[in-house]
């Protein structure tokens, strides 16, 4: 009998992301033969703002069906602020993406590494480890998928909708409570914050009600409670003292980026956007066309999210050796920080696109690293 086999949609993109999905497969391909048993199959799709100014599709023909069959999605960065929409929006087929694949649950992990730039003078930053878990297909983004949605769009006014339903925000709030149960098995805290704006808004409120009713059957988790502006103020003053914190779109899409910042950059900002049948996955950071080509991008976001990517085939198929994989890469960036041996230029460091999957090939390697635990996953 052969060895498993596993599709993966790649959609390289636009700027940069052609040079950190070609880094993190590279990665990805030398954990999978390091600990062997299953192999991946890529397909490259087309499809960014270059297609678009090119052809006016974001794109290719047949692209959306062929990513619906994978089983994972590998997204490098799609976005140049040259080329959008007549309304001035960006060319973004990875939102469509998300409602048809209905990729609810936005992972954004934000973990501190020996010896990366932290931005905070408490000492207490080198333990930040937490997950800013963000609800991906409704929310205020509900009216980016398609625009139509806008019930006033004029020259005078404009109005987008925020979008909150019961079936959806159930489905994230257990996704939540399940991961931090999941983390907790690895060391983590086990707790869950809800955050959002529930004194204010009736969306929000309603968002805090069915995370109330969801808690009540997740009673070994501790739940805690911010509102968002609240909650920007606490990581900076204390994040080390969260967890999972799940929210609306929007505000996941604000306090992910805060979250990334505090633990060095975006370009350590690793994302996945799993759905009840799909799962995508992506560096959190953008395009970045000012530094394409020029072997100065940061690819440990692509990275990450490629170990994000073998953990989640992992539960999927309910396969180890993925996860040792997943995990194999999660210890060898530690480690590389740990020793000195990763210095992106990102972090004022002398070390490239290049310069960092050299070296990270050469860690991943290293029977030494093999032999030890990492935490892993999400």
């Amino acid at each position: 009998m052969g060895k498993p086999c596993f599709q993966v949609a790649v959609i390289r993109g636009d700027g940069i992301g052609t040079e950190v999905v070609d880094s993190a497969i590279a990665i990805i391909e030398a954990a999978c033969a390091r600990v062997g048993g299953f192999q991946l199959n890529y397909a490259d799709i087309t499809a960014g703002a270059r297609y678009f100014q090119e052809t006016g599709r974001d794109m290719a023909p047949g692209a959306e069906d062929v990513v619906s069959s994978a089983d994972a999605i590998f997204l490098g960065a799609i976005g140049l602020p040259s080329i959008r929409h007549k309304d001035g929006t960006e060319i973004s087929p990875h939102l469509r993406l998300r409602e048809r694949l209905q990729l609810y649950a936005g992972v954004r992990p934000a973990r501190a590494y020996p010896n990366a730039p932290c931005r905070l003078a408490d000492g207490r930053g080198s333990q930040i480890d937490l997950v800013i878990l963000r609800e991906s297909t409704e929310g205020l983004f509900f009216s980016a998928a398609a625009h139509d949605r806008c019930p006033v769009a004029n020259d005078q006014e404009v109005q987008d909708v925020l979008r909150i339903t019961r079936q959806t925000t159930e489905k994230l709030h257990d996704f939540a409570f399940n991961l931090a149960r999941k983390r907790k098995q690895r060391g983590g805290l086990g707790k869950v914050t809800c955050v959002d704006k529930a004194n204010v808004f009736r969306s929000m409120a309603f968002f805090r009600k069915i995370f109330d009713e969801r808690a009540a059957h997740n009673a070994d988790i501790e739940v805690g409670y911010d509102y968002v502006d609240a909650m920007a103020l606490d990581l900076i003053r204390k994040p080390w003292e969260f967890d999972v914190l799940v929210m609306e779109n929007m505000f996941g899409d604000i306090l992910s980026d805060l979250a990334g910042g505090l633990v060095g950059g975006m370009g350590v900002a690793s994302c996945a956007e799993i759905g009840d049948s799909h799962g995508l996955f992506q560096p959190a950071h953008g395009s970045a066309p000012d530094i394409m080509g020029r072997d100065k991008a940061n690819p440990l976001a692509a990275i990450l999210s490629g170990a994000l990517m073998l953990d989640y085939l992992a539960d999927k198929s309910c396969r180890d050796a993925l996860r040792d994989a997943a995990r194999l890469i999660d210890l060898a960036v530690e480690n590389g920080f740990a020793r000195g041996r990763l210095r992106p230029m990102e972090f004022g460091g002398d070390q490239g696109t290049r310069a960092i999957t050299s070296e990270l090939l050469q860690l991943v390697g290293d029977t030494d690293v093999v032999r030890q635990t990492a935490n892993g996953g999400f």
